[in-house]
């Protein structure tokens, strides 16, 4: 059963830093470096974003993080990081890894997620 695991949120002031890691585990390597993998985020009431996607070395971002947030990946562990720097309260939602095929969508079940909260 593929299972994804979020860590590494928490509550940091405006300006601070957090940095979130996901492990994707239960599926074949050869299976989930076929996608990309990527960072997507859900604020109260509103829809799930993707905010971060990286493939072959090639990273893209929301216009909302870029400058701000930077994801890297291990292709050998199968886990990716969202190194987020200078956040905002409108940074606070859950986070949720995944990975992310052509248009976007998300690839397989949801993880749990982990909360990031931005508050002074």
């Amino acid at each position: 059963q593929v299972q994804l695991v979020e860590s590494g949120g928490g509550l940091v002031q405006p300006g601070g830093s957090l940095r979130l890691s996901c492990t994707i585990s239960g599926s074949s390597s050869s299976i989930v470096n076929r996608y990309a993998m990527g960072w997507f985020r859900q604020a109260p009431g509103m829809r799930r974003e993707l905010v971060a996607s990286i493939s072959s070395g090639i990273t893209n971002y929301a216009d909302s993080v870029r400058g701000r947030f930077t994801i890297s990946r291990d292709i050998t562990k199968n886990t990716v990081d969202l190194q987020m720097n200078n956040l905002k309260p409108e940074d606070t939602a859950v986070y949720y890894c995944n990975l992310v095929g052509r248009t976007g969508d998300s690839i397989l079940d949801w993880g749990q997620g982990t909360q990031v909260t931005v508050s002074s």
